[in-house]
């Protein structure tokens, strides 16, 4: 009978921790600009301190970062202004390739003989790749072919136009398709687009207590000025733990759920065995009676010893030296009237 109780119980305890394992969970999506590593280490990063916002934006706080991220291009001949997950604090006008509404969304770009350049769009899907923490935008101001200026600048002269008023003709191939908005040539016979200038950045971790601020290096790009790479060096890209998420069963949880069923079916099995098995009644139901017992008569003995041992501080015993003092007070009283009456009787003898 306590075989089949016991197998019962530990089948009840399996069935909860299955249950709480495969009960669907109503968190809360990801926030943005954070990442879980996907290699199952269960590294946690969160680049939200490292966003710059305006200063009248509502949702900066009073350590945010309030200003872009620059990095120098050196031999590369041009400056570059990022910011991170977000579009640049600094508004731009006329960028190269883009429509007046996709001004706002550029969170890179760098300036050339007077024109912004995008070289990418804003996006706060942080990912890892491996052991890597990358941040990608896309979506820049078009490139490709010599990589030449001049080519943008046709790019962007013909981006200017409305996409239903301008008709392109090829001598060879005939009617080529509409300039769309956003700057795509499309041949009605090949069907290709322009390609559009990205940014890839790299964040690698930095645990030296001397660096406040987060910092961006250009690394390099491709023949075509395309691609961009960066990389970027800060405190917030150090592994962490995840923090528990609403709605959600913590580790700790867990844990506690687990140790509440096995004491339950501790106490419960050994009272259910006594009772049965020993016909126990009353405390000696409980399992390992003689052993609570024990630890019971032992903290009782401590309390008293400990209780005996603090009155002797206590200002009490002052109450038994006075009784002790007393009687020997009245003892000396009445022998200084003793002998005060006999030099009396003395002095009268004498008379």
């Amino acid at each position: 009978m306590m075989r089949g109780f016991t197998t019962f119980a530990f089948a009840l305890l399996a069935a909860s921790v299955r249950a709480s394992d495969d009960e669907p969970s109503h968190t809360t999506p990801a926030p943005a600009c954070t990442a879980t590593s996907t290699t199952g280490s269960g590294a946690y990063f969160d680049l939200r301190p490292d966003i710059a916002w305006p200063e009248d934006d509502e949702k900066a706080h009073r350590y945010a970062q309030h200003k872009d991220y620059h990095a120098r291009g050196y031999d590369y001949g041009k400056n570059f202004t990022i910011n991170i997950c977000n579009s640049v604090v600094d508004p731009l006008t006329d960028v190269v390739g883009l429509e007046e509404s996709q001004w706002q969304n550029v969170s890179a770009y760098y300036m050339s003989h007077g024109d912004i350049y995008s070289i990418g769009s804003e996006s706060k899907g942080l990912r890892t790749r491996g052991r890597k923490l990358l941040l990608q935008y896309t979506g820049g101001s078009p490139c490709g072919g010599s990589g030449d200026e001049d080519d943008d600048d046709a790019r962007r002269n013909v981006a200017r136009f409305d996409s239903d008023s301008v008709l392109y003709h090829d001598g060879q191939h005939g009617p080529m398709e509409h300039i769309h908005e956003a700057g795509k040539v499309e041949a009605k016979s090949g069907g290709d687009n322009v390609r559009r200038k990205s940014t890839t950045i790299s964040f690698l971790c930095d645990r030296d207590p001397g660096t406040v601020q987060t910092t961006i290096s250009f690394v390099g790009t491709d023949p075509d000025e395309c691609a961009y790479f960066f990389e970027a060096r800060s405190q917030h890209a150090c592994a962490s733990a995840e923090p528990h998420k609403p709605g959600s069963v913590g580790p700790g949880s867990v844990f506690g759920v687990v140790v509440l069923i096995a004491v339950l079916v501790y106490f419960l099995g050994g009272i259910f065995f006594n009772r049965t098995v020993n016909h126990a009644r009353g405390w000696r139901q409980l399992p390992n009676y003689s052993l609570w017992a024990g630890i019971w008569s032992f903290l009782c003995d401590m309390v008293v010893i400990t209780m005996a041992s603090c009155a002797r501080f206590f200002p009490g015993r002052r109450g038994y030296s006075s009784l002790r003092s007393g009687p020997s007070t009245r003892d000396s009283e009445q022998e200084a009237q003793r002998n005060a009456l006999i030099d009396q009787l003395d002095e009268e003898w004498d008379d």
